[in-house]
């Protein structure tokens, strides 16, 4: 549905138009001269504008003209008569797409009408693109075989299955429409970003133009946060010169990918609120409310329960986006995958860097498999990335991909005693931090060895201690071979 200005002094003209546009699903306004135009153009946005040349007072010529002067990005459609056409092609260079001859062929209008609509929007979402080049396309080919990814996987292409809402008509523009959200959950680097994208492109209703918007909402300005998310009208703020469309506009008949969500203003996560409820917004400075349909998608490596028990998150958006969660697994937990996306990588690179045949020595392949990437699948592509580009050897070698290994346990100082856990069941950890040997692994692993000993070998209350799933736990335990500890502790 798109909002359309007809400027047509001959009433029944102006409205046979009318009601054939409204009659195709649009929101029609109308004017019988151009200060009454000026007037709707003030109050409203509008996706295209129709206007006869020869008009009381200024002509059509004359408002195109200050329509382009103002940078009105909407189609304009010229109606000429007979013996005008010099006229029309004088607007078409002012900015006008198209222009039709009396007497109109209402049929021919409204065709007209939905190929430039459907072009703009193939512009602005080309221009959307632009703005959001610095976003790396992921690539799409989900590897894995653990059974903990796989049913990642698997759910995530159940719920693209999810109907997009149905169209809203004009006079049914109370109804509320909830659109259908999603919510990944996952430390950094885990993949959210290609499940996320997996869901759009399995979704039955995706097509080669659908678009797919990611949004990073850590790094958008505190300040144009509200205005990148749902656009602006002309002169909403200082900097306001044109009408602005806005990410959730852009998505419109896709998906919009809200990453990092946990990072949203409090303030604008009621507007987020009523976009997932009932599928509407209004643009800065807008005073109409706007449709959208598409599917969201929401991810955060934050708890977003606790944020909300803090107040930093609100808790009907929270309930909201709940009922269809995704939880992707660390690549620590996904056993022989990290051997398999760093084969695959490997070939990429070494494709891109014109260097072929590499491969990896064997102690690289167990290196791989022990480290506990707290990174991710991020950390590992970057190691790969970097062993693929200055390795001297067609054999990558475990040196080669940069890894920092285990250090032997820092000894604890004689006075260093583990305290008792606090009143909500947390347990304060103790470091020698003035130890350089520690790594983000050794912390890791330090935190598991205290939580052990203070729970003297009882995994499962250790686990809560840290506030990690006892599986998470467990497996952890293998890797880091604690699990003599826990046996020794255990049997005291």
């Amino acid at each position: 549905m798109a909002t359309i200005l007809i400027i047509e002094d001959e009433e029944n003209l102006r409205f046979s138009i009318k009601r054939a546009l409204e009659k195709a699903g649009h929101d029609v306004h109308d004017a019988d001269s151009i200060p009454d135009a000026t007037t709707l153009l003030q109050r409203h946005s509008f996706d295209a504008l129709i206007t006869d040349i020869n008009l009381p007072g200024e002509t059509g010529i004359d408002l195109i003209r200050r329509l382009h002067d103002d940078g009105f990005d909407g189609a304009i459609i010229v109606i000429t008569a007979f013996g005008t056409v010099e006229s029309a092609v004088e607007a078409m260079k002012l900015g006008a797409d198209e222009y039709l001859q009396k007497p109109l062929r209402l049929d021919e209008l409204v065709l007209t009408v939905d190929r430039l609509l459907s072009n703009r929007t193939q512009l602005r979402r080309l221009k959307l693109y632009d703005r959001l080049a610095g976003v790396a396309k992921p690539d799409n080919a989900l590897i894995g075989t653990s059974p903990a990814w796989l049913e990642a996987v698997s759910l995530a292409e159940r719920l693209a299955q999810l109907p997009l809402p149905a169209k809203i008509r004009p006079g049914n523009s109370t109804t509320a429409i909830a659109i259908p959200s999603v919510l990944l959950l996952g430390p950094t680097g885990s993949g959210k970003g290609l499940l996320a994208r997996r869901i759009h492109d399995a979704s039955p209703e995706t097509t080669d133009t659908s678009p797919f918007v990611h949004v990073n909402c850590a790094l958008l300005p505190p300040t144009l946060v509200e205005s990148e998310l749902f656009g602006h009208e002309k002169g909403a703020f200082t900097d306001a010169h044109t009408t602005r469309e806005g990410f959730f506009e852009m998505a419109d008949g896709g998906t919009i990918f809200l990453d990092e969500i946990g990072d949203m203003p409090l303030a604008l996560q009621a507007k987020i609120l009523t976009v997932v409820e009932e599928g509407t917004f209004r643009r800065v400075g807008g005073a109409k409310n706007r449709f959208v349909r598409a599917r969201l998608i929401a991810a955060t490596n934050q708890n977003l329960a606790q944020e909300v028990l803090a107040g930093n998150f609100r808790q009907d958006l929270f309930y909201r986006l709940n009922p269809f969660t995704i939880e992707l697994p660390p690549l620590c937990e996904r056993g022989d995958d990290a051997i398999l996306i760093a084969e695959k990588m490997l070939q990429q690179f070494a494709a891109q860097f014109r260097r072929d045949d590499l491969s990896f020595t064997s102690d690289a392949r167990d290196t791989i498999r022990r480290h506990t990437w707290p990174g991710n699948v991020r950390e590992l592509i970057n190691a790969v990335q970097r062993a693929a580009m200055l390795s001297e050897s067609q054999q990558i070698s475990a040196t080669d991909l940069g890894l920092q290994t285990d250090q032997p346990r820092a000894a604890p100082r004689p006075d260093q005693r583990l305290p008792e856990p606090t009143r909500n069941g947390a347990m304060p950890l103790l470091f020698d931090f003035q130890n350089r040997s520690y790594t983000a692994e050794n912390v890791e692993k330090e935190l598991m060895i205290q939580a052990i000993e203070h729970a003297r070998g009882n995994v499962s209350k250790a686990a809560r201690l840290i506030g990690m799933q006892r599986s998470s736990f467990r497996y952890r335990i293998e890797r880091f071979g604690l699990e003599q500890l826990v046996q020794e502790l255990a049997t005291r």
